[in-house]
Order: structure tokens, then C-alpha cells, then sequence
């Protein structure tokens, strides 16, 4: 059986609403705040609470329209209780609530960071509702790059996560989208500053490699921004050129810093497969850079097949509420649901 879930994620500043069956995606209806905040520079959490109680009820509604269903077929809602933006965590799960003691079925709580270890694995609506995820690929590396977390997770099995690296300062996103900012590129900076690095030479700037001394597998970018930061005050006038060699630039060394402990973890674990997921997991650049890794290391290697599911969404949250389905975990008492912003997988 194939249970068909509707999901929610309102974690920071995008209202999602997904209907999935096992791992096959009926509908993922993502409703963004991008224009709202862009002007700000970053996103604005009270008004992101008050964008996403204007449009979860419409998002919703729009989910079940796409995916041709109707409430009484859905056997389940999940959403995201955490990590994320506390009050906005707390709009997707007020109407989980009371959609679930509306419609009267279970109550799934996901880890938003598990949404993205299993967003490689969803499936489009025409493809098999079974997970493409294979016995024969564990032990498996997961990264998980965003604006907030950039964490190296090792699976011997489903049932077996353990996050064994993380950042200790910024996230690898966050850092993109700080240089950005420095830049004046605008926002969300880390897509811009990827546009711009196509342009530009990757090696006319030099920065630190950081964390190298450090015998774990975490990670540090904030001293990476300060270099940056310092480079182009040494410039002190920015050309054209000067600002794509420097995305250029400053985007490799964040890919370095992201591969080497990566390599080092592959190392010590000897996986057979890395999994990739978080935002920036959607840059081309980086992508191709762990998949030349991975083939040249007989790596199977995984990432989500639909951009939207790079960034944060409900469908990723569906997928990783079937595994929590199978196993009958739900919430008995829902009052006892609540967010926790600071969440760890």
C-alpha cells in the first residue's frame, strides 16, 4: 500500500503544500515570498508569518487541485515542525493540526533537514511510487548544503542516520548569499553569484582553505566570507570583471572547503553512494564537480531530479513522512506538537 499524504513546510519564507503517494509526487504547489523580501535584503520573520497565513488555505487548496484529489482520499498529513524560522514553523503546524482533526487522520511531525537527505528520491507523477533507494548504496554519505546548515550525514542503513559534520559558524549558503550581499548582487545573492561565476576565472583571487587543521568532519565558513570581505576592499573599485572573477573565485573555494572534508569523510566511512541536498545543491557548477568525484570513485551518486525540490518544499516533506508512515509513527496527542526552530537530525 501507497499511502497518499498531504504535507506541509512553512519553515521560512516559502508556503508549501504537497500530495504525495509513496515516493511519486502528485502535486507540489510552492508559493514564494521572494519579491516581498527581496527589498529588505533577507527575509523578514514577521512578515513571513502573516504572508504565510494569507496563503496556506490557497496553496492548499491549489495542491489538491494539481494532483486531482479530493480530501477524503488523503491518508495522512505531515508537515515540517522543524529546523526553521520558529514563527513561521508555526502556521504550517496550526493548520496541520486542525486539518488532521478535521479530516480525521494521523498526524505525521518531519524533520525538515530529513526532507532533504530523501529529496533525491522522489519521483515525478507518471514514475513507480516505490523508492529508487537501493540496499546496495549504504553505507551512504549524505550532504546537506542550505542557507542554514551545511552537515555531512552517514546512513548504514534507513534506519541508522547519524550526522557526523557540520558547520560551526555559517552554513556554506549563507556565506554565498553574505559575499553576494557584499557585492551589493541583491537577493537571494548565492543564485546571482552563481550566474556571474560563469562569466568569471575561478583563479584569479585566492582564498584560505578553512578547517584543515581540524581532525572532524565540520565545517567553517565564516572566516572564508572575512577573506572575501578583505579582498574586495583591497580592490576598492569593482569593475564588471573584477565582480564575476570574484564570484568565480569565491564560489570555487566554497566548493573546496565542501569537498574536502567530503573526500575525507568518503576516506574513513568508504561509501557507496553520496546523496546531495539543500539549496545549494542546485548549483550546476558544484554539481558537476561531485559527479565527476563520484564517477572517478565508483560512487553512486543522487540528487533531486526537479529543481524545485533543491530548496525548501513540501514534496521532500511527503517523502520522508512515507518512511515515517510505514513504521506508524505519529503524533497520538496533537497538542503535544510544537515547533522546535533549533532542530538536529
Amino acid at each position: 500500500m501507497y499511502p497518499i499524504i498531504l504535507s506541509i513546510d512553512t519553515s521560512c519564507d516559502d508556503t508549501s503544500v504537497a500530495i504525495t503517494q509513496g515516493a511519486r509526487v502528485l502535486s507540489n504547489v510552492i508559493a514564494s515570498q521572494t519579491k516581498i523580501h527581496r527589498k529588505y535584503g533577507g527575509v523578514m520573520p514577521l512578515m513571513a508569518k502573516l504572508e504565510h497565513h494569507k496563503l496556506i488555505n490557497p496553496t492548499y487548496q491549489e495542491a489538491l487541485k494539481r494532483a486531482h484529489l479530493k480530501e477524503n482520499q488523503i491518508d495522512a498529513i505531515a508537515v515540517t515542525y522543524g529546523p526553521g524560522l520558529a514563527i513561521a514553523l508555526e502556521v504550517g503546524i496550526e493548520f496541520a493540526k486542525n486539518l488532521a482533526r478535521q479530516l480525521d487522520k494521523p498526524l505525521i511531525a518531519v524533520n525538515h533537514m530529513k526532507g532533504h537527505l530523501y529529496s533525491s528520491f522522489a519521483n515525478n507523477s507518471a514514475s513507480s511510487p516505490n523508492s529508487d533507494i537501493k540496499s546496495s548504496d549504504f553505507p551512504a554519505l549524505a550532504l546537506l548544503i542550505s542557507g542554514g546548515h551545511s552537515d555531512l550525514v552517514l546512513l548504514k542503513n534507513l534506519e541508522s542516520i547519524e550526522k557526523i559534520g557540520q558547520t560551526v559558524d555559517d552554513a556554506s549558503g549563507e556565506c554565498l548569499d553574505k559575499f553576494a550581499r557584499l557585492l551589493d548582487l541583491g537577493y537571494p545573492g548565492a543564485p546571482i553569484l552563481e550566474k556571474l561565476a560563469r562569466g568569471g576565472d575561478s583563479t584569479k583571487y585566492s582564498f584560505p582553505l578553512p578547517m584543515t587543521q581540524s581532525h572532524d568532519f565540520n565545517y567553517s565558513f565564516s572566516g572564508l566570507k572575512t577573506a572575501g570581505r578583505h579582498q574586495i576592499e583591497k580592490l576598492n573599485k569593482l569593475t564588471s570583471q573584477n565582480v564575476k572573477d570574484l564570484a568565480a573565485s569565491f564560489q570555487t573555494a566554497v566548493f573546496k572547503a565542501l569537498m574536502y572534508k567530503l573526500q575525507k569523510a568518503v576516506k574513513k566511512h568508504k561509501p557507496k553512494s553520496i546523496w546531495l541536498g539543500g539549496g545549494v545543491s542546485a548549483n550546476l557548477a558544484f554539481r558537476k564537480i561531485l559527479r565527476t568525484y563520484c564517477r572517478h570513485n565508483n560512487l553512486n551518486f543522487y540528487y533531486p531530479k526537479d529543481k524545485k525540490l533543491n530548496t525548501d518544499n513540501a514534496a521532500m516533506i511527503g517523502l520522508a513522512a512515507y518512511f515515517q508512515f510505514q513504521k506508524k509513527d505519529f503524533i497520538a496527542n496533537f497538542p503535544e506538537l510544537q515547533r522546535i526552530p533549533r532542530l538536529s537530525l
